[in-house]
Parts: structure tokens; sequence; C-alpha cells
């Protein structure tokens, strides 16, 4: 794989890396290549997302941890197998779970007192620059849930003031897909004090079924209605700071 020149000057979008007439298999080879910002001279390698482009399930994380960006696949660490526990509680299948991030690249930080590297959020302008790899997949995908893991997720699918933590486990109705449900990254959960470890994995579990329990329910009719629309994928950067992607409607149930 030819790795980007790290001296070069970010574009400011990964739309200007997305191939006409986009499936999944060429973003994944295009986004080898992004430079959209300045986390492609920070990571080791583009994390694209992995999953069955008939997925009926999405789950959008904040970007890949230190083992994903040196294995090049999203969720093969600690979180993604807390995730995947989670999944088999709920009766999800995880052979029909498409799962990646916000952000494809690693950013991260020297610890002063050891080699270890040290998660950083990514800020807004980064966010932005990845989004159209995101929205791509969804389009391609377009999965009948989208499952947002932490606030960078749910705030790039649902604005802004969008708050996991008021809405967590609550389905949201979204034009990019029939619901969209937010909860707490795993990682959350692994990194809690041991004296609230068991109540933290507890209520991710608990959101996590709730997903199970609405796909469960769900009308097989507006299913099938959604999978028609064939939502077009975008090669744009189209998603003003501050506003949502999604008409948000929240319902219990």
């Amino acid at each position: 794989m030819t790795k980007p020149r790290r001296t070069a000057k970010p574009t400011g979008s990964a739309a200007d890396f997305i191939p006409p007439r986009p499936t999944l298999a060429k973003l994944r080879a295009a986004s080898k290549g992004c430079q959209g910002c300045d986390l492609f001279k920070v990571g080791t390698q583009t994390v694209f997302g992995e999953g069955p482009s008939s997925a009926h399930v999405m789950v959008v994380g904040e970007q890949p941890g230190d083992m994903e960006d040196r294995a090049g696949k999203p969720f093969v660490g600690p979180s993604g197998k807390l995730l995947d526990r989670a999944f088999d509680g709920a009766g999800i299948d995880r052979d029909d779970v498409y799962v990646t991030n916000a952000v494809k690249h690693f950013k991260w930080a020297k610890d002063a007192r050891s080699a270890r590297r040290i998660h950083k959020t990514p800020n807004a302008g980064e966010i932005r620059a990845c989004f159209p790899w995101l929205r791509n997949e969804i389009a391609l995908v377009q999965p009948q849930v989208i499952v947002c893991l932490g606030a960078t997720a749910a705030k790039a699918l649902l604005g802004r003031t969008f708050s996991v933590m008021k809405s967590r486990g609550i389905p949201i109705e979204s034009e990019l897909a029939p619901a969209v449900f937010a909860t707490v990254h795993p990682s959350s959960v692994l990194r809690a004090p041991p004296d609230q470890r068991v109540r933290a994995e507890k209520m991710f579990m608990a959101d996590i079924r709730a997903v199970g329990r609405h796909m469960a329910n769900a009308s097989p009719r507006k299913q099938t209605t959604h999978r028609a629309r064939k939502l077009t994928p975008w090669s744009t950067t189209a998603h003003p700071s501050g506003t949502s992607s999604a008409s948000i409607r929240s319902s219990r149930g």
C-alpha cells in the first residue's frame, strides 16, 4: 500500500477523494489515500468501515483506537468485544451489522511517561472533513437502524445540540434510517471506575437490547419501503456545522 506524503497539505474535505459512482469497495480503496484533514499525518492508516452491504444495523463510533489503527479494522479491541457481547445479549446477529466510525484516522498524542499512544477526541473540523465517507457508507448500506456510540458519532449525525445522556436508548426517526439510537461508547464503560463499572455495563447492555426489541417489532413493510427509497450516495461535504442531518422525532417503545 502506498502511504500518503506526510508533508502534504490537507484538502479540507474527504469529498475530494470520493470516487465516481461509489461502492463500498471503491470507497474503502479510495479512503487509503485520504488527505482531507491533518489526521492522515497522525494515524498509521485509514480504518474504513466493515460489514455486509445489506446489513440492517450500522454502528457508528467516534474513531479507531490504538488496536484498530494498527490492525486497519474497526472495533477489534476491547470495545469491540464488549459490543459483540451486547449484540449477542440483544439477539442481534453480528453478521447483520456494519461497523464504522465518524472519523477514519486515529487521533492520538504520545504519553510523556511511556510509549503509549493517548486517545484525543477529534475536533469539529476533523469530523466535518471526514463526514463524506460516513454519508456515503450510510447511503450505500441503507441500514434499518443506526446505532451511534458516544457523543462524537451522535453529534455528527444528529447535530451539535444532541445529548446522548438525555436520549440514550430511544429510537429517533431520521432521513438517514427509520431509527437512529444513541448510547455511550463501550470504551467509556471499560474506563468507568470499579464501583461504577457494573452499572455502566448494565445500562449499555439495556440500550443495545432496546435496539434489538425495536428491530423485532419493526414493520416489515416499513423496512421494505425505506430500502426502496434507494438513498443516493453523496460526493459533497454538505453537512453545515451546527445543523442536524436528521429530522429528530423521539419516541419510546
